[in-house]
């Protein structure tokens, strides 16, 4: 199952990731993310194939 952030949750998981910073990056695109009115969500596993080059099963192993 897909779990889904908001980009306070994001932030909260990376250590040294702010929620201005997970704005940028979705607004630019580095970060795939879509919008649900005036909220940017992220994919989980979208975000941990984006920072850390992995999978969510990987990086839970």
């Amino acid at each position: 199952m897909r779990r889904i952030l908001t980009i306070k949750q994001t932030a909260q998981l990376i250590e040294g990731l702010t929620e201005y910073r997970v704005r940028q990056i979705c607004k630019s695109g580095q970060l795939r993310s879509f919008k649900a009115g005036n909220k940017y969500l992220i994919a989980e596993e979208d975000l941990y194939e984006t920072v850390f080059g992995r999978t969510v099963k990987e990086e839970q192993r």
